[in-house]
């Protein structure tokens, strides 16, 4: 009497095994099909520059620690160097952010 009941349970797990793993693949595959995108700062420049802007300049924290800012720095200057094809303003631009987080003072711009 007691292996019907055990078989009559095994089959209703089983069932309901199945359709969570049929519904756990079903979201993985839509999530997986949706592009991964990175969200970008939206506006342009202040007038002045603060740390914060600074720092979503060079893509780190507003307390990072010196080695990560010219690391930072170089980074981003290596893929916008004039020289490279990229902006003198956005050059100089990466130029202040690093000088304000590293504390030089209030170099400005020159555009």
């Amino acid at each position: 009497m007691a292996t019907p009941l055990v078989a009559g349970l095994s089959v209703a797990a089983a069932a309901l095994g199945s359709r969570y793993m049929i519904q756990a693949w079903q979201t993985f595959r839509i999530r997986a099909a949706m592009p991964r995108v990175r969200r970008f700062y939206p506006g342009g420049f202040e007038r002045e520059m603060s740390r914060r802007e600074a720092a979503l300049i060079l893509g780190i924290r507003e307390r990072a620690a010196l080695d990560k800012i010219k690391e930072a720095h170089k980074r981003v200057m290596v893929a916008n160097h004039p020289d490279g094809g990229g902006s003198h303003y956005i050059a100089s631009k990466i130029n202040e952010a690093k000088d304000m987080l590293m504390g030089k003072g209030k170099s400005g711009s020159i555009f």
